[in-house]
């Protein structure tokens, strides 16, 4: 039989199943953040390292060879940047053999967002030049930009006996706008 007594207002059988009951661990729950701390930046590949103008008897007559679309220089680039990419393009030879006024550029390659390209021929010159920008981050994949080249005046290259090449290194680069 059992007999209760009451303690300050409280059952004995109920403060001994209190005081013999399993002790548990506090329930605790906490959080931890995360933070990528993204920083804009662009990659740039060089798919065509070389190629070589043939000028036929037609492009002597007119007085220049170009490379065109497929033929050119193609070069991918990618950025993260939200607010896109430059790409630009140079010849800093310390002696070119292709004068410069006579080594030409432009992109066929539409603009990416509100940017630009270079439509029409132009020198390069030994100092950075835009050639192609986009306005928007191209994200993951890439984006191929061909570089159309023209040499004119070919009349001024002479032919040394079997054929003479004349080699100009284009130096590109690629900045986040």
């Amino acid at each position: 039989m059992m007999t209760m007594r009451k303690v300050a207002g409280a059952p004995i059988a109920l403060l001994a199943l209190l005081v013999a009951s399993t002790p548990s661990p506090a329930a605790t729950s906490g959080t931890s953040d995360v933070i990528l701390h993204a920083t804009a930046t662009a990659e740039l590949s060089i798919v065509d390292a070389s190629i070589t103008l043939n000028p036929s008897q037609t492009d002597y007559e007119t007085g220049y060879v170009s490379a065109e679309g497929a033929p050119g220089i193609d070069v991918n680039i990618r950025t993260n940047s939200s607010t896109g990419a430059i790409l630009r393009v140079l010849c800093a030879d310390g002696s070119p053999e292709i004068t410069l006024t006579d080594l030409l550029f432009k992109t066929q390659t539409a603009p990416g967002g509100a940017g630009t390209s270079q439509s029409t021929y132009t020198a390069i010159t030994a100092a950075d030049q835009d050639l192609w920008s986009t306005t928007t981050a191209t994200g993951v994949s890439w984006t191929t930009i061909q570089t159309d080249i023209r040499v004119q005046n070919l009349f001024n290259y002479a032919d040394t006996g079997g054929g003479t090449d004349y080699t100009n290194t284009l130096t590109y680069s690629v900045v986040v706008q």
